[in-house]
């Protein structure tokens, strides 16, 4: 299983640790039960990052390939998923860092990105270049062996599929899970093998390893390889480049905040009035405001201000937009969908302002209030207002 090791300039990001927990407890269970003795290994690109390998060691890898040189200190699509393809298809290396490889490999059985921006994109064109398929934010790794009848894909026959990775996320709806599976083709006309079985993963979604810090002791007693590789480019290759680099730090400021009121669909019976409520209920607490997925795609009829302000993509709480943690959590008129939950169940305290005492948000709430918005809300401002005044 390879993991890409994502980082800023140096500064390991936090999805990387997670991805390197989630594979070391997938693999060491894999191996376990399939009697094999198969590597999590960690791809790290960069410029000066060999010290980075020593704390993927200690999340979780077996052993690092890197790539130090000065074109990959900042991602770039074309150089990355070159450099990255080369190193999972190169035997010579794999066998370097993990000595158990077979002589038949070809290509990795399973790789994890992170869902981020960077890690969104690269995963797509490496798994282009890899000719397999990519399963996006995922929040759930469960390795097994499958019977599949499949009209296509076993010519209609039930067909054994042996260490399947199944990769879930929530639908659409946010209710239900979708089960993604990367399988070969055993129907003898179109047979063909697709590996790797990849997927980027949500960030925040699994817990990285208590580090323990002897990943130089690991090393040097070579139960823990580093194995460099020394990439090449040519002309083509650089035709793009970094000529001035800004980082946009977020407007929002989501992260942040140690109170945070967000709405869903429940406004819907007049977003417009019930929008400027909620606005003036969080400036009343000091809370920033933030939404689910749905209000991103803007489907209620509200002004240009109100909805260039509140809903966009910047604002959206879970699988598909922030992970937070405030001291306090308003969720209102939001039922509590999978990929929402994902995103604020960290939040030390929660209060969920619904209707329907069903909602599944009831069950991650400290305080459920059940009633329409436009009648609780009203009543929680006067009743802040009065404790201010007196």
């Amino acid at each position: 299983m390879f993991v890409l090791f994502e980082h800023d300039d140096g500064n390991a990001l936090n999805v990387s640790y997670e991805m390197l927990g989630e594979a070391r407890r997938l693999m060491d269970e894999f191996n376990g039960r399939y009697a094999l003795d198969e590597k999590v290994i960690a791809v790290l690109l960069g410029q000066n990052v060999r010290e980075l390998a020593y704390r993927a060691i200690d999340a979780g890898a077996d052993a690092v390939i890197f790539a130090d040189h000065e074109e990959l200190r900042y991602p770039r699509v074309n150089l990355y998923t070159k450099v990255i393809s080369a190193i999972v298809r190169d035997r010579s290396l794999v066998k370097q860092a993990a000595q158990s490889t077979s002589d038949e490999y070809v290509k990795p059985r399973y790789m994890l990105f992170g869902a981020d921006s960077i890690g969104r994109h690269i995963s797509s064109t490496v798994l282009a270049e890899l000719e397999s398929g990519l399963a996006s934010d995922v929040n759930k790794l469960v390795i097994d062996d499958v019977t599949i009848t499949h009209q296509y894909k076993t010519n209609g026959k039930p067909e054994l599929y042996k260490h399947v990775l199944f990769m879930y996320r929530p639908d659409f709806s946010g209710f239900l899970w979708t089960q993604i599976l990367c399988l070969d083709n055993k129907n003898p006309a179109i047979a063909r093998e697709y590996s790797p079985q990849a997927c980027s993963v949500i960030p925040g979604v699994f817990k990285p390893l208590q580090y323990d810090g002897d990943a130089r002791k690991r090393v040097e007693e070579g139960y823990a390889r580093i194995v460099e590789y020394k990439p090449e480019f040519n002309s083509d290759d650089l035709r793009y480049r970094i000529v001035r680099r800004q980082i946009i730090r977020d407007e929002i400021g989501l992260e942040d905040s140690k109170i945070v009121v967000a709405f869903g669909r429940g406004i819907k019976d007049d977003p417009e009035d019930n929008i400027r409520m909620i606005e003036g209920f969080a400036q009343l607490i000091n809370a920033k405001v933030a939404i689910s997925l749905p209000l991103s795609k803007q489907p209620f009829s509200v002004s240009s201000a109100l909805k260039e302000r509140y809903l966009i993509p910047a604002r959206v709480v879970g699988s598909s937009g922030k992970k937070i943690a405030p001291k306090l959590y308003i969720a209102i008129g939001i039922s509590g969908a999978m990929h929402h939950l994902v995103g604020m169940k960290e939040s030390d305290t929660v209060i969920a302002i619904n209707p329907d005492p069903d909602a599944p948000i009831k069950d991650e709430s400290d305080i459920f209030i059940q009633g329409r918005l436009e009648y609780v809300l009203p009543i929680l401002i006067e009743s802040i207002k009065g404790m201010g005044s007196s």
